[in-house]
């Protein structure tokens, strides 16, 4: 377990102040029309075809006959095994779960046109995403795909996150995803700048941060992965006038530390969090998981309530193989992530919670106000996450609220409702000290130190710079 102590954010003052000069444009190079009908040609360009098949489909995929664990027949990509979680009051659970050591990349590349800065972004088919085709990162590869292992070709524009001799790092943070679903999963979030000249290709377009900030309102258009490398960009805080949400937005998101608490109280919180409310989890063999079943086509929950083990046959025109299997994790239902806020003497304050996931590698970070599979719990009141009825009452102001894909490559159709709301005078206090009411300039310094705040939460601040 890591502890935490107050280090400088390593994005330059410049940078910082070109990001947002860049959010602050809403046209660019390639004007937002024609962004629209690009990404629709890119959809109706491609064929694609994903089929759920049994697992003796999964033609290089192998099911370990001592474990039950399925691997690839290379020993590369992930396998599914299982995890036996424990809280601190000795109850506990296990599960299937992907474990997928290896660390990949999520670059976007950046360049200035016209003395803006635009972002290279990529129409990439992934199998899990709802409409299959979504905006990516420049390079969302892992370690085995850059590397080739799958025999396919090489992944573009990648020499311009290698480094000696790739681009100029603008930001670059190791981040963690879905510690639900996966075991210590992280990769290298990263914006490059590009040296030189850089080859165009039907599949990429350059936008502006302020084009992306107008397309993350419309569902399943900017990936998962896009959107974690977007919430790790730093912003300057944007005066506006008047006394309205995006007023108070704005007035937190300067860096002076003028939330409830000072900095390096909220680590001292988090970690103290890592040690009362972390969950001690161990990969254990698949066929040792209890209250899961197996068929020929799934492992699924004995409740129905949480998620399966697929196999899908894929076929992609456009990808660097045309054609594969592999195993997905398909949830039942879909997620719901929101941050309460309240403008307190005119700075807008985001509550969050103090998230203890199994695959997390540190066990807590920071996550949203409210982060739950409500299907789940839309039972008895008392078995529902603090706040949940409140998010989605009538007192809450809603600010945002969009459905988004989760990740697409190990993920079947897995989807999560996405809210910001402001409070009123009626919001219930927080239950517990697992809550606390951070700045939005403290959130973004945080995310400096990278596997702080959880993949759900990162979705949620790309929201709230959508805002000012």
């Amino acid at each position: 377990m890591t502890t935490l102590t107050p280090q400088p954010v390593s994005v330059r003052a410049e940078d910082i102040d070109r990001f947002t000069r860049s959010a602050l444009t809403s046209e660019g190079i390639v004007p937002t029309q024609q962004v629209h009908a690009w990404f629709a040609e890119r959809r109706r360009a491609a064929t694609h075809v994903v089929r759920r098949v049994p697992f003796s489909a999964l033609t290089t995929w192998q099911v370990d006959q001592d474990t039950g664990d399925i691997a690839h027949q290379s020993g590369k990509f992930f396998t599914i095994e299982g995890l036996r979680a424990v809280r601190a009051d000795g109850q506990g659970w296990t599960q299937p779960v992907i474990n997928q050591p290896e660390v990949g990349i999520l670059g976007i590349l950046a360049k200035e046109f016209d003395g803006v800065l635009h972002l290279l972004m990529q129409a990439k088919m992934e199998p899990g995403n709802i409409n299959l085709v979504q905006l990516s990162p420049t390079v969302q590869a892992t370690f085995s795909n850059y590397t080739q292992v799958h025999g396919g070709t090489r992944t573009r524009h990648l020499d311009h996150f290698r480094f000696p001799g790739g681009g100029t790092p603008l930001v670059d943070v190791l981040q963690s995803e879905q510690g639900a679903w996966f075991y210590r999963k992280r990769n290298r979030n990263m914006v490059v700048e590009a040296d030189g000249e850089v080859e165009p290709h039907e599949d990429f377009c350059w936008l502006t941060l302020g084009q992306i900030r107008d397309l993350l309102r419309l569902p399943h258009v900017i990936n998962m992965p896009a959107r974690s490398v977007l919430g790790s960009i730093p912003y300057l805080a944007t005066p506006r006038g008047g006394n309205g949400f995006r007023t108070s937005l704005g007035a937190s998101l300067t860096p002076e530390d003028n939330g409830p608490r000072s900095l390096a109280e909220l680590i001292g919180w988090l970690n103290d969090a890592k040690l009362t409310r972390g969950l001690d989890a161990t990969l254990i063999r698949l066929n040792e998981v209890t209250g899961w079943h197996r068929t020929d086509d799934e492992i699924s929950d004995d409740g129905g309530r949480h998620f399966s083990v697929i196999g899908v046959s894929v076929s992609a025109s456009t990808r660097e193989v045309t054609a594969w299997q592999q195993p997905m994790l398909a949830p039942r239902a879909p997620g719901l992530a929101a941050f309460v806020t309240r403008n307190v003497d005119g700075v807008l304050r985001i509550l969050v919670r103090a998230s203890a996931e199994a695959g997390l590698f540190d066990r807590v970070e920071i996550g949203p106000t409210v982060q739950c599979v409500p299907g789940n719990r839309d039972k008895a009141p008392e078995s529902r996450p603090a706040l949940l009825d409140y998010v989605r009452g009538p007192s809450a102001r809603v600010r945002f609220d969009v459905v988004q894909s989760e990740e697409g490559g190990r993920f079947y159709q897995a989807q999560t409702r996405y809210l910001v709301v402001e409070a009123g005078d009626d919001l219930p206090a927080p239950p517990g000290d697992e809550f606390t009411w951070m700045t939005f300039g403290q959130l973004m310094a945080f995310q400096a130190f990278g596997g702080l705040i959880n993949v759900q939460a990162r979705t949620l601040i790309t929201c709230l710079n959508a805002l000012w």
